[in-house]
């Protein structure tokens, strides 16, 4: 009987886990920013962010998440699109949003991938 419970509380995580990954194409997220007014947040370093980003995103990076997002991200229900340069960061980074309660988080992985305009500069 116990191991039967062990095989339910996985499956449990591991559907959790997956429910709460929202990945999403960067042409869906192209189409979010077109048709709605999400937050596109960009978790990637100062300096990436001045290289190359897109227009409009704001910048947190990942390891400022904890500390900074409920101040500069107030409201938990608002849709979030967050990308990285690889998707790697990005999807760590909404993993963790969701943790801290967010509820419409999506992530569109790196912006190595993105084909639509992008911008530069501080």
């Amino acid at each position: 009987m116990d191991r039967i419970v062990v095989v339910i509380l996985i499956i449990f995580f591991i559907y959790r886990q997956r429910k709460n990954e929202n990945k999403i194409s960067a042409e869906e997220a192209k189409e979010i920013m077109d048709r709605e007014s999400p937050i596109i947040l960009d978790v990637r370093t100062q300096e990436e962010y001045e290289s190359i980003r897109i227009d409009g995103s704001i910048l947190i990076p990942d390891y400022d998440l904890k500390k900074i997002a409920e101040t500069k991200l107030p409201n938990k229900d608002e849709k979030i699109l967050v990308y990285c340069k690889t998707g790697s960061r990005s999807k760590r980074a909404a993993r963790r949003l969701v943790k801290m309660g967010y509820t419409d988080v999506n992530d569109f992985g790196g912006i190595m991938y993105w084909p639509y305009r992008t911008t530069k500069g501080k």
